[in-house]
């Protein structure tokens, strides 16, 4: 009887994994869940704890043994999804950028919003000018240590926040000008909302670049933005198609294609190569659902894609969340009390 009881317990020990998922504070949330839980339950889970009603434009992401990166899929069992053994680590990340983050209905949505871009100019995502820099960095500020006080920030007190991968003394002197004198009295909310709307107006706003060479060999970053298709080259932008010209998204083993109707009627065709199938076959999904989210009118129009130009061959993938415009009309109809945040103090690194 007792190793028939023992054998039951471990049974269902086996079926329970321990799942980490890091939150876009630094902070961790820690659960279990059952071997066959979806990710959607995960993502509720999560959602709930931080009470994040606007929920739609994030996701979780992790990184399997072989170091590419994959968003959770909602509808298949997470244990399933994961190359790895238990206990899972992950992380919660925004996926679809708001195009306009003023229209947000809630500030904790916003917050997290800023959070992650936040990070995103942290890690040399959003790339912007030595103004636009200053600006953005003097709103961080602003929003986590408040008005400039010389009693508590004494000379040089910027550069204990690690705003960029690397900055100067000169912009550090900027950042302190701009915080001392021009933003006083404006609210953690208020500096972060102006921060994201400075953020929106430049071009790698939303960018998640996936690492991708030219047909000359050239590297280059491929990334997909609230407006559309963009190819970054050193720090510039190369290629910028809108979301309403792209036509279809393609790849074959190492290929990926885009293909667009310009003004006109001018067809065109780029082809860029990943560094690996599998890295190409994510810059493909991540494609199809971003083109889903932001072109669509509504998730009923929503097809399972293919990834060759032969119906017999290659991925099919299909999209199975909300479109941009259906998240803003249920945001709208949000009512309740706004839920406390718990803001981090002092996050002077990542």
């Amino acid at each position: 009887m007792l190793s028939r009881l023992m054998s039951s317990s471990i049974r269902s020990l086996d079926r329970e994994c321990n799942c980490t998922v890091r939150l876009l504070d630094d902070s961790e949330y820690t659960c279990t869940i059952q071997r066959d839980a979806k990710g959607q339950y995960l993502f509720d889970l999560i959602c709930h704890h931080l009470n994040l009603l606007e929920k739609d434009y994030f996701g979780i992401r992790y990184v399997d043994p072989d170091k590419q990166r994959h968003w959770l899929e909602f509808t298949k069992s997470i244990a399933k999804q994961m190359k790895s053994q238990p206990p899972f680590t992950m992380c919660l990340r925004v996926k679809f950028y708001p195009p306009d983050p003023a229209a947000l209905k809630e500030e904790i949505t916003r917050y997290l919003v800023f959070l992650q871009v936040k990070r995103d100019l942290y890690h040399g995502r959003l790339l912007c000018k030595t103004s636009d820099a200053a600006l953005l960095a003097a709103y961080i500020l602003q929003a986590e240590i408040g008005d400039h006080d010389p009693g508590k920030h004494p000379e040089g007190y910027s550069s204990k926040f690690q705003f960029f991968p690397k900055h100067s003394e000169k912009l550090e002197r900027r950042i302190a000008d701009i915080h001392k004198t021009e933003l006083i009295g404006q609210s953690p909310e208020t500096s972060e909302l102006n921060f994201l709307q400075k953020a929106q107006m430049l071009e790698t706003y939303g960018v998640d670049p996936h690492p991708c060479k030219d047909v000359s060999g050239n590297p280059a970053f491929l990334a997909f933005t609230p407006f559309g298709f963009t190819v970054l080259q050193g720090n510039r932008r190369i290629h910028f198609l809108k979301w309403e010209e792209v036509t279809k998204l393609k790849f074959e083993a190492k290929t990926f294609h885009i293909y667009a109707n310009q003004k006109e009627d001018k067809k065109i065709i780029l082809t860029y190569f990943a560094p690996t199938p599998e890295a190409c076959k994510h810059l493909w999904k991540c494609g199809v659902e971003n083109q889903a989210f932001y072109k669509l009118e509504k998730s009923s129009q929503v097809r399972t894609v293919s990834s060759s130009n032969l119906f017999f061959k290659g991925s099919r993938f299909r999209y199975s969340g909300k479109v941009a415009k259906e998240v803003m009309e249920q945001s709208a109809k949000i009512k309740r009390d706004p839920p406390e945040i718990h803001r981090s103090e002092f996050l002077s690194a990542h």
